[in-house]
């Protein structure tokens, strides 16, 4: 004998959508106008339950894993027995609705981690010459920092060799525009990444720009782009001193630096010009990464020794470190010593960075442990202007 359940309400339908978010914007979708009907049917036994959802734009590149996640959130309800999803596109109106959530009522063309109330950690990953695995070197700190749990973005700065990706297997992903806001691509670890890559007519297509195209290409990528409420926003910078560098301490001047070299000498002399440029542009270098450190030998470490084939040399980190901490007054630390290995460029050639791929590996714990150096900085109100204004004299 089969009993029918009660057919679960509206506001409990209502309920169970809230806890979907939408996986671009990563808020939910009952907030982000995207439910247009709920119809609640007796069914055999049950209720089957009829969802339209509205996307953002028309062939939305996620749309079955909102399909996929309404259904499992509905189905969930007790007296539910069937759930079907039927999806629609935004009107311009309510696009436009959306967009005016998104920003909050916030001006055009704003950084939000400019601005005083920014509690998102900035950390510049930069070097001073190609080369050195500074891009490996990014993909790997913000798994490790996703895997934390905290929220993370990626910011692929370096304009001319856009690698970060390819390195997250999103390298044939185009992100979703609403209206001139854009979203950032999201990767199955969680981390959110945009670059210029994405932004092409063609991934083949090269980038041939100077100075004024470089900014305001920057510019897109922090201001343009719907980050959301991240913890930490990485960026990948070019090798070098240039134009991206520069507009980095104009437009993030309380971005934070971390200097990528490797051990040989004439990698880190021109790391520490990379440093030195950060504090020229106010910046504060909270450490060093050498990589590429030294290779584990394999027929030692077969038999449980620890022999380490230096091939690049020794001290370069440690020196970059020790010179841009004299330089600049105050202790910039060397945050670790990444050992070359194989599956660290498997990995990214795979687009399933070390951390994730092979997180025993040495070089996976790393770059934990710098992951881990960066995370215990934190967010927080130290050092921030908080815009309090006496109104009298003791």
């Amino acid at each position: 004998m089969s009993t029918t359940q009660h057919a679960p309400s509206l506001e409990q339908v209502m309920a169970a959508l809230a806890k979907v978010n939408d996986p671009e914007i990563k808020r939910p979708i009952t907030e982000l106008g995207m439910v247009d009907q709920v119809d609640i049917a007796a069914g055999d036994g049950g209720s089957v339950v009829t969802v339209k959802a509205l996307l953002t734009v028309a062939g939305c590149p996620l749309k079955d894993t909102i399909t996929r996640d309404v259904t499992s959130a509905v189905t969930a309800l007790p007296g539910v027995t069937g759930v079907q999803v039927e999806l629609g596109v935004m009107s311009a109106e309510q696009r436009s609705g959306l967009h005016e959530t998104l920003r909050g009522g916030q001006a055009q063309r704003e950084i939000t981690f400019a601005q005083p109330g920014s509690l998102t950690k900035v950390f510049a990953i930069a070097s001073g010459k190609g080369g050195v695995g500074k891009s490996s070197v990014t993909v790997n700190l913000a798994l490790a920092l996703a895997a934390a749990g905290r929220k993370v973005g990626v910011v692929d700065a370096d304009i001319y060799g856009h690698s970060i990706p390819a390195m997250l297997g999103v390298a044939d992903s185009r992100p979703t525009q609403v209206d001139d806001l854009i979203m950032p691509v999201p990767t199955p670890s969680g981390v959110s990444v945009i670059s210029i890559g994405m932004l092409k007519p063609r991934r083949d297509q090269v980038v041939a720009w100077r100075g004024p195209m470089l900014d305001r290409a920057l510019v897109q990528m922090l201001a343009d782009v719907y980050w959301g409420d991240l913890d930490v926003l990485l960026l990948d910078l070019p090798p070098g001193t240039g134009d991206i560098a520069i507009s980095l301490g104009q437009h993030l001047p309380g971005a934070e630096v971390v200097v990528v070299t490797t051990p040989q000498e004439a990698a880190a002399e021109v790391a520490e010009r990379a440093g030195t440029m950060a504090s020229m542009m106010h910046q504060r270098v909270v450490g060093v990464v050498e990589n590429m450190s030294y290779l584990p030998c394999p027929h030692c470490t077969a038999e449980g020794k620890d022999h380490r084939l230096e091939i690049f040399g020794s001290g370069g980190g440690e020196r970059v470190a020790a010179t841009l901490s004299e330089r600049f007054g105050y202790d910039v630390p060397l945050l670790g010593q990444v050992p070359l290995d194989v599956s660290l460029r498997e990995g990214g050639d795979a687009g399933k960075p070390i951390v994730d791929s092979d997180p025993t590996s040495a070089a996976a714990s790393a770059l934990r442990a710098v992951a881990d150096r960066l995370d215990g900085r934190g967010r927080g109100l130290a050092g921030m202007q908080l815009g309090l204004t006496p109104t009298s004299k003791f």
